[in-house]
């Protein structure tokens, strides 16, 4: 299983990129860089990270199709690779009706084929080719002014059964969501089968007091869990109507539900506690299907650090 890191959006970039030169050193192959609304901005965080690194591969993971035109996205994507040529990877999902419709004001329609149209524009600019699709109604027809180096790999953040089964034919990666149990990895590659490439964030909080470390992380998976709601990924792994509708309501009032997070749901949804417990549960998640672990530093310590500890782990 492969280590790669992920960027928090909520960190100032210089911290960010203080990671990314750390990374560069370390057995971490790849930096995921986060975009939820209202943080930073992924492309320009990306360009300043493969700036400053020589080896790292760096992905937007994700952005979307309705605050990004895909002609956008794509001439963004196509500036990157030629910073770091090689090492770039464009994560695309559908975002969520509550960002999008609620605190964006735009509409929220058919996510899934907008989210594959984009994926088809994209490529086709991406690859230098005219594109010529209907996009909102009305006829796009565009071209990139350059070629950038490739192939850029694609990824989709996607997590209901019709959606992996959709992006698994158009996908060269699985960027699989935050809580992640394996029992949801499992149900996951059973859908896609043995490709794309499955790659999962995964929150970690790893402290010599094992306890210790399931109360730092216990707010960060109520937070996720009422995000998630009732999907797949949390009744897959045992949260019933009842218990998601709590938790969602706790999200969505401003107030986690970190009370309901008993620390057998933190060992399904995390890797929280001292090393021996980071290590079963990174072999779960191996086990499970994971073909690269996204590491989102969730506990106290440095970034870095952590990094250094799991790589350790993982040899």
């Amino acid at each position: 299983m492969r280590l790669a890191a992920a960027a928090n959006g909520r960190a100032p970039t210089g911290e960010i990129l203080a990671l990314a030169v750390a990374c560069d050193s370390l057995p971490v192959s790849e930096m995921w860089i986060t975009e939820d609304y209202y943080e930073r901005g992924a492309f320009a965080v990306a360009g300043a990270v493969l700036a400053v690194t020589k080896r790292l591969s760096v992905g937007i993971g994700v952005v979307n199709p309705w605050t990004r035109h895909p002609v956008l996205t794509a001439m963004e994507t196509a500036a990157l690779a030629e910073i770091g040529p090689g090492r770039v990877m464009l994560g695309l999902g559908a975002s969520n009706a509550r960002w999008m419709g609620e605190q964006l004001g735009l509409p929220f329609e058919r996510p899934l084929t907008r989210l594959l149209d984009s994926v088809s524009i994209v490529r086709a600019a991406l690859a230098g080719e005219p594109v010529d699709h209907e996009w909102g109604g009305k006829r796009l027809a565009a071209r990139l002014a350059f070629v950038p180096p490739g192939p850029i790999p694609v990824a989709l953040g996607v997590k209901g059964e019709r959606a992996l089964r959709a992006a698994a034919e158009v996908a060269d990666i699985l960027l699989l969501s935050a809580l992640s149990s394996p029992e949801y990895i499992r149900w996951v590659r059973a859908i896609v089968g043995p490709r794309p490439r499955l790659d999962v964030l995964v929150g970690v909080s790893l402290d010599e007091d094992a306890a210790l470390a399931r109360e730092r992380i216990r707010p960060f998976v109520a937070t996720y869990l009422g995000v998630h709601g009732d999907q797949p990924i949390t009744r897959v792994a045992g949260i019933g109507p009842s218990l998601a509708a709590q938790l969602r309501a706790g999200w969505t009032g401003g107030t986690p539900r970190a009370d309901l997070v008993t620390d057998e749901l933190l060992s399904r949804f995390c890797l929280a506690g001292d090393e021996k417990d980071i290590h079963a549960g990174m072999a779960a998640l191996a086990a499970a299907g994971a073909d690269s672990l996204v590491v989102q530093n969730r506990g106290a310590g440095d970034a870095a650090d952590l990094l250094t500890t799991i790589s350790g782990l993982l040899g």
